[in-house]
């Protein structure tokens, strides 16, 4: 069984106190800038054994009677129809994603501003479309030198320019689909327009990662580098904080890049800076929620490598990704890791090598490793999740589960009416078939029953799968790596 890392109970409640305390720093209200994914966020859940993918929801719906949520998203993404690649849509159906998921969940979302806003035909349809819902919505525009030009900036050409966002809460989220959105420029915005009307605000920022009070190279935040690495963002000692404090804390450049610009601005509406370093404008404190650094370690070399399989196949598809693979392998380099440290890769690598065909590897949550192989009615792929949940089901591996007289039908109909060239049944196309036997057949009952205890399992194939066999696995939790060689279909 995975270990865990980290104490998600410490976490939610620390957290939130932390916030508290921060909100009565600057009396009347705090705009929290919210980096990284609200809920839905498997790379912490990953890295840190025991962090739940809806931890900062969970936080926040502690705070729900103090804060409310605005969402940022910036009119250039829309008019590109920029996609969330992790859920596959644009980010103006995102915003209506979020609004509904916070919703759902007792959080009052109090309004959408459009960033970068122009008048254009898909910007004045989609306002429109949020006004219909309820949702009020604000426009804020390009600032012509930003973030360089601080007089123009702090001003009424600048941020005084900008519609004003009523809020009634003292805590005020803003969050985004997506890095880009203009969330910073939002909480700035909202500064200089707060301060004009005599309010008290602050500002602060919370992400994630990196984990400022762990070392610079420890492997949770050489985990975020690699899970970056397309951004090029890179980890770094902050040194305006070991310049004020005297204490080594780590950032990344993009924030340490900013701050000088930052606090000139802070200057401007202000007349002073609040915080000394970026490190002080965070808030995270879930380097203060690690529980067992061994097991975190661990969890966060197996992510950076899982990262390094996901650029080397995206380098299949696109050439220009090959950049971000060597940044990743120089991140292995440092976590002194190779991919042989995944246990499924050798496995997998070795029994395709045996066959002279595709072969895969998943590893149960006891640590044992299931084998499968490419067969005349299976791919490798179905063959080891049938495997998998034979083994957990304590079921003979000899005995078929599905009778070779159910998968023919489905393989009449791939190749004779659909066109399919490949006779051999995918992960669902076998889940369906095992789903159907399971209503006359104890045993594939049986076997139905564990697809569950797959859930965060691991598993690595020789080759790269179709979408319909990567999509099943993502679907039942199990974390997939690949080589980065196409099946022969033949």
């Amino acid at each position: 069984m995975r270990k865990l890392g980290f104490d998600n109970n410490k976490y939610l409640a620390m957290q939130s106190d932390h916030i508290r305390e921060r909100i009565s720093q600057f009396g009347d209200k705090l705009y929290l800038e919210f980096g990284g994914k609200l809920f839905d966020d498997y790379h912490a859940s990953r890295v840190l054994p025991g962090f739940e993918p809806d931890s900062k929801l969970r936080m926040l719906m502690q705070l729900s009677d103090q804060a409310e949520i605005i969402i940022a998203v910036s009119a250039a993404d829309i008019t590109k129809n920029k996609i969330r690649y992790d859920l596959g849509i644009t980010y103006d159906v995102d915003v209506l994603r979020l609004i509904h998921a916070f919703t759902d969940r007792g959080l009052y979302v109090g309004s959408v501003v459009i960033t970068h806003y122009s008048d254009q035909p898909a910007i004045l349809q989609f306002k429109t479309k949020l006004e219909k819902m309820g949702i009020r919505v604000y426009r804020h525009y390009t600032i012509d030198g930003y973030p360089s030009n601080i007089p123009l900036i702090v001003s009424d050409d600048g941020f005084g320019k900008n519609d004003y966002i009523e809020t009634e809460r003292p805590l005020v989220v803003v969050t985004a689909p997506g890095p880009g959105s203009g969330k910073m420029a939002t909480c700035l915005s909202q500064l200089y327009h707060e301060n004009k009307r005599g309010i008290k605000a602050g500002y602060a920022k919370f992400e994630t990662f990196p984990v400022w009070n762990l070392p610079l190279k420890h492997p949770v935040n050489l985990a975020y580098e690699a899970a970056t690495a397309d951004l090029n963002d890179v980890n770094m000692i902050d040194p305006f904080h070991l310049e004020a404090y005297g204490t080594t804390t780590v950032n990344y450049n993009r924030d340490v890049e900013i701050f000088p610009v930052l606090s000139a601005i802070f200057e401007g509406i202000f007349g002073e800076c609040p915080y000394k370093s970026p490190t002080d404008m965070g808030v995270n404190m879930n380097g203060f929620c690690i529980m067992d650094d061994e097991a975190c370690r661990e969890a966060s070399r197996q992510e950076i490598i899982r990262r390094y399989y996901q650029a080397l196949g995206k380098i299949v598809d696109d050439e220009s990704a090959r950049s971000e693979a060597y940044k990743i392998e120089l991140i292995m380099k440092q976590a002194k890791i190779t991919p042989n440290d995944r246990p499924v890769v050798p496995a997998a690598l070795s029994l395709a090598q045996t066959i002279g065909a595709p072969a895969a590897a998943l590893e149960l949550p006891d640590g044992k490793i299931v084998l499968g192989k490419t067969k005349e009615l299976l791919g490798a792929s179905a063959a080891v999740l049938l495997n998998a949940i034979k083994e957990l089901g304590g079921i003979d591996h000899d005995l078929d589960l599905i009778s070779p007289e159910s998968i023919a039908p489905i393989q009449e109909l791939k190749v004779r009416y659909l066109g399919s060239t490949n006779p051999r049944l995918h992960t669902d196309e076998v889940l369906i078939a095992l789903s159907t036997c399971a209503a006359t057949d104890q045993n594939a009952r049986t076997a139905l029953e564990q697809l569950p205890k797959l859930r965060g399992c691991q598993v690595h194939t020789s080759v790269l799968l179709s979408d319909v066999d990567t999509n099943i696995f993502k679907k039942l939790g199990i974390e997939l790596t690949c080589e980065p060689v196409q099946e022969d279909k033949k």
